[in-house]
C-alpha cells in the first residue's frame, strides 16, 4: 500500500481528486448565499483594471487575484460603471444589481477564487514533502482541503486564499532555489514572489518572516557541515538572485496593466511616491530622486504598489474596530489570532497539528536538523507580527497561512500515531482510537457543517456570536436566506436590523424598516443580523426579553413582538 502511495502517478491522480472535490464542494455552496461585505469592491477595483486599465478603488490590495475574479463576469459582459474612487462598494454594487445578472456575475466572479484553492491544496503537498513522505504528505493536503475554514473563504470572491496559497508558494520557492541555486528555481521564486506581491500586502510581512526562517536555518544547517558545498557559487547567486528580481518586477509590472510613466515632469513638482521614500518636503535625496524620476520611466506599478503599501500601513495604524468576546476593539487585541484559530479550526486539525508542530522541534533537536524547525519558526513568526504589530482584527482570513502548517503538522502526528500501532508499541490501541476518532472529527466538521463552511465554529465555541463576527460568523452571507424565508412566512412588514452590502430596494423584501436607534424597542417582524447586533451601542438588549422565532441560516434572528393588546400567538 505504502508503495502505491509513493508512486508520482498517485501522487498527481490524488491530488486531482482532491481539488475537484474540494472545488466542487465550494461550488455547492454559491447559490445559497447572498454577497458578501468584500466582494462587491474586490469585484468593482479588478473590473475597472480589465475594463479601462485605471485602477483607483480600495488601492491598498494589489489587483492580481482581485483580476481573477473579475474576468468571469466580464467575458459575460459586465462592465465597470465609473462611480467615483476611492470607494469600490458603490461601483461593485452597481455593477452586481444593476444589469440584471445578479447570480450569474457573482458566480462567476467566486469562480475565480478556485484556482487558489487549487494552488493552496499543492502547496500544503509541497511544504509536507519537506518533512513526510509522498503518501503521508497526500494526507496533509486532504486535511488542508476538508477544512470548513478554509472552504468558506474559497467559496467567496475575496483575496484571503489567493494570499495564502500565493504567499506559501514564494517562501517555499525561496526554500527550493537556496538548495539547488538552479537558474529554472530562480525563475520560479521571480514568477512566485510576483504573485505574492501582486495579490495581497501580507506577502511583505509573511513572506519576509517566512524567508528570513528559511534562510537562517539553511545557513544554520550549513555551518554544522563544513564539507557540504554549496549548490553554485557565489556569482552564479548573484545573478540568479537578480533573474528572480527581474521576473518579480515583470510580473507586478504586466499586472498593474504594464504601463511606463514619468512619476513628475518640470510642471509637477509633486509625486506621492517620490515623497513617501525620499521624503515629502525635506531630505538629501528628495531633489536627486525628482531630477531622475523626471527623465526615466517606471513602471506605473511602481507608483501604484508604493500606494498599496502606504494605504495598508496608514489603515493598520489607524486600526479598525473589531468586535471579540462581546466587546468592541479599535487597537487591535493581542490574543485575537489565537482565539481565532482556536474555535475556527476542526479540533483533528488544531490538536494534531499543535502536537506535529512540538514533535517536528523534538525531532530537530534530537537529530540536529535544524531545517525541521521551519513550519514551526514560521508559524510562531507568523502569529508574533500578526498578533504584535496588526491593528485589524476583523477575522481569521489574515492568518489563513497558517492552515496549510497546521495540516502538516496534524500529518506528522497521525504518521506518528500510525507507526506506534503498526509496530504494536505501548498504547497502540490507544493510537488508533484517536486516528479513528480524528478521521470521523474531520468528516463530520466538513459534511455536517455544509453549507455553512463561512461560519464554521467548532464544538469548543458554544455561543459564537459572543466570540467573534466580522467575517468569521456573519459577513452578510445568509440574505439571501432571509429573503427567502420571509416570503416563504408571508410576511408584510419587516423591521430590520442589517450591517452589510446588499441594495436593499433592490432585493425584492417585503416592506422594511430598518432599525437606525438599537435603544428603542418596536413591535412585529423583526429580523436582527449578527453583524448588526454585535456593532450596535447596547447590541439590542432589549430583544434578550423575547424569545428567538428561528434562527436564518447561522447569522439573523427572527422575532415575532406583538402590539400591545394583540395576540402572541402567530
Amino acid at each position: 500500500m505504502s508503495e502505491i502511495l509513493n508512486r508520482r502517478s498517485t501522487v498527481l491522480v490524488a491530488l486531482l481528486l482532491m481539488i475537484v472535490g474540494a472545488c466542487g464542494l465550494v461550488a455547492s455552496t454559491w447559490s445559497t448565499f447572498s454577497h458578501t461585505w468584500d466582494e462587491p469592491e474586490h469585484l468593482a477595483a479588478g473590473l475597472e483594471l480589465v475594463d479601462t486599465g485605471h485602477y483607483d478603488y480600495d488601492i491598498q490590495h494589489p489587483p492580481i487575484a482581485r483580476v481573477l475574479l473579475a474576468l468571469g463576469p466580464y467575458w459575460a459582459g459586465a462592465r465597470s460603471q465609473g462611480l467615483p474612487p476611492p470607494d469600490g462598494k458603490p461601483e461593485g454594487i452597481q455593477i452586481l444589481y444593476g444589469e440584471g445578472h445578479y447570480e450569474l456575475f457573482l458566480t462567476l466572479a467566486r469562480a475565480g477564487t478556485l484556482p487558489f484553492l487549487a494552488l493552496l491544496i499543492v502547496v500544503t503537498y509541497l511544504w509536507a514533502r519537506t518533512v513526510l513522505g509522498r503518501g503521508a504528505s497526500l494526507l496533509a493536503a486532504g486535511l488542508l482541503a476538508t477544512t470548513p475554514t478554509v472552504l468558506g473563504h474559497a467559496g467567496i470572491a475575496t483575496i484571503d486564499v489567493a494570499a495564502a496559497a500565493s504567499c506559501l508558494l514564494a517562501i517555499y520557492a525561496f526554500r527550493r532555489w537556496l538548495e539547488t541555486g538552479r537558474w529554472r528555481d530562480a525563475v520560479v521564486l521571480g514568477l512566485a514572489v510576483g504573485l505574492a506581491l501582486g495579490v495581497k500586502m501580507s506577502a511583505v510581512p509573511y513572506g519576509g518572516i517566512g524567508g528570513a526562517v528559511v534562510l537562517g536555518v539553511q545557513l544554520i544547517d550549513r555551518a554544522r557541515e563544513p564539507s557540504r558545498e554549496a549548490p553554485v557559487g557565489a556569482l552564479a547567486w548573484w545573478l540568479g538572485s537578480a533573474l528572480a528580481f527581474f521576473m518579480m518586477a515583470t510580473v507586478l509590472t504586466v499586472a498593474y496593466g504594464g504601463r511606463w510613466i514619468y512619476l513628475t515632469d518640470s510642471l509637477h513638482h509633486f509625486n506621492q511616491a517620490i515623497g513617501y521614500l525620499f521624503g515629502y518636503k525635506t531630505g538629501v535625496l528628495r531633489l536627486p530622486a525628482y531630477t531622475f524620476f523626471e527623465h526615466v520611466p517606471v513602471p506605473l506599478a511602481f507608483q501604484w504598489f508604493l500606494g498599496a503599501f502606504q494605504a495598508i500601513t496608514v489603515h493598520n495604524d489607524n486600526g479598525h474596530l473589531s468586535y471579540v468576546l462581546g466587546e468592541l476593539h479599535s487597537g487591535g487585541w493581542a490574543g485575537f489570532y489565537l482565539l481565532a484559530l482556536s474555535v475556527k479550526t476542526q479540533w483533528p486539525l488544531l490538536f494534531g497539528g499543535v502536537v506535529g508542530i512540538g514533535l517536528l522541534v523534538q525531532q530537530a533537536w534530537d537529530e540536529r536538523r535544524w531545517a525541521q524547525l521551519t513550519m514551526p519558526l514560521m508559524t510562531v513568526g507568523i502569529l508574533w507580527f500578526a498578533s504584535g504589530y496588526s491593528h485589524i482584527n476583523i477575522g481569521v482570513r489574515h492568518v489563513l497561512v497558517l492552515y496549510p502548517v497546521l495540516a502538516v503538522g496534524a500529518s506528522v502526528t497521525a504518521v506518528r500515531l500510525w507507526h506506534r500501532v503498526v509496530a504494536g508499541k505501548a498504547y497502540a490501541h490507544a493510537a488508533l482510537v484517536l486516528l479513528v476518532l480524528g478521521g470521523l472529527g474531520e468528516g463530520v466538521s466538513m459534511i455536517g457543517t455544509w453549507p455553512d463552511y463561512l461560519a464554521y465554529f467548532n464544538p469548543f465555541a458554544l455561543n459564537p456570536e459572543r466570540l467573534l463576527v466580522d467575517s468569521d460568523l456573519d459577513w452578510g452571507q445568509d440574505f439571501k436566506r432571509l429573503k427567502l424565508r420571509l416570503a416563504a412566512l408571508q410576511v408584510p412588514a419587516v423591521s430590520l436590523a442589517y450591517l452589510g452590502t446588499a441594495d436593499l430596494p433592490r432585493e425584492g423584501l417585503p416592506s422594511y424598516t430598518l432599525m437606525t436607534n438599537p435603544e428603542q424597542p418596536t413591535t412585529g417582524w423583526i429580523a436582527v443580523t449578527a453583524l448588526a447586533r454585535a456593532y450596535a451601542p447596547g447590541h439590542y438588549a432589549w430583544l434578550r426579553a423575547y424569545p428567538v422565532r428561528e434562527r436564518v441560516g447561522r447569522t439573523i434572528d427572527v422575532y415575532y413582538i406583538p402590539a400591545p393588546g394583540e395576540d402572541a400567538a402567530r
